[in-house]
């Protein structure tokens, strides 16, 4: 198979900080078979002075849009895009020298149709970033179905890290336009279309994600809306594990409830809370982290259970439609 060639798609709102990141370690990588188009989606805080300071060193193109959503955004430079393959990275995402190189040998090996990679947690990370990384990766709190080694269903490429054969997306109309979990919806009809998709675990890129609570708790909580919406167009689509977050936070407050009268009912939450400690302490090689990572543990398992359980009561018994159920906003 001849070397593709690849263009990055990657949609962003208010953050050039984050844009200046990612095109910095694009000048780094080790094959540059690639161009970036950047998607500026109504931001007020635009990044285009990012753009135009790398326009020497990258193939890069920058576009701004009215606001409409990240997937309506991906679309958009899906069609300014000149490669075979396009790769749809977040803004937040900073990617290792040998990034592309992955991808091309991984695409030699497979020739695969689409494709996503994991992401991992730089040493330059906050240590409530690295908390935060390992609660949305670890086996304990994900079932590992974000690309982890081991996992309780199969893996669907993410927006985060995720590769496309052009005609594959054209073939299937790009992004839909659902409220939540649009990049989920696509890697759905991948697999009901009978694409070749492969996890490619040598592509993998570092994901700083949210840096405060509050944020992180609400981009979790919008997850579990989205699960329920891709169970209305999917019903096959609900698994055990996505099931799991919404027992946890139920079970959580019953246990808090029953500690009001026997103190050994939160003993489940104390033993939990140990193995996560130990867990991602020695992952991490962090005391500090071990314990921030309790905490967002708590907050991905019981956001996402909310998420789910609030959409669950408004879309599935009062039949509310996607978009009059929730407020509308597209960025956490």
């Amino acid at each position: 198979m001849a070397t593709p060639h690849l263009s990055l798609i990657i949609p962003v709102y208010n953050r050039p900080n984050e844009v200046e990141e990612l095109l910095d370690s694009l000048t780094r990588q080790s094959e540059t078979n690639f161009e970036v188009v950047i998607v500026e989606d109504g931001s007020k805080e635009t990044c285009q002075h990012v753009a135009e300071a790398f326009k020497d060193r990258l193939d890069v193109s920058y576009c701004y849009i009215p606001n409409g959503g990240p997937g309506n955004a991906r679309n958009y430079g899906a069609k300014q895009s000149k490669g075979d393959y396009l790769i749809v990275l977040d803004s937040d995402c900073i990617l290792p020298p040998d990034y592309i190189k992955s991808v091309n040998k991984e695409l030699e090996e497979t020739g695969a149709d689409a494709f996503g990679g994991p992401d991992k947690a730089s040493d330059s990370f906050t240590d409530v970033q690295k908390a935060i990384n390992y609660s949305m990766t670890s086996f304990f709190t994900t079932g590992g179905i974000r690309g982890g080694k081991k996992k309780m269903d199969k893996f669907y490429p993410r927006s985060f890290n995720m590769g496309i054969r052009k005609s594959t997306y054209e073939a299937l109309k790009g992004f839909s336009a659902m409220r939540f979990g649009e990049d989920i919806d696509f890697s759905i009809r991948l697999f009901k279309n009978g694409y070749k998709v492969c996890l490619f675990p040598s592509a993998w890129v570092y994901h700083k994600r949210r840096t405060d609570w509050r944020k992180f708790f609400r981009q979790v909580y919008n997850s579990g809306i989205a699960r329920i919406n891709l169970y209305k167009k999917y019903p096959d689509s609900l698994k055990l594990v996505h099931l799991l977050p919404a027992v946890f936070t139920l079970g959580v407050f019953f246990f808090l409830v029953g500690s009001l009268f026997c103190t050994w009912s939160l003993l489940p939450l104390g033993l939990f809370s140990l193995l996560i400690f130990v867990d991602s302490s020695i992952q991490n090689k962090s005391l500090k982290i071990g314990f921030l990572s309790i905490i967002a543990s708590f907050i991905q398992l019981i956001g996402y259970g909310c998420g789910f359980l609030d959409a669950a009561w408004n879309r599935l018994v009062l039949k509310k439609e996607e978009f009059s159920a929730f407020q509308k906003t597209f960025y956490k």
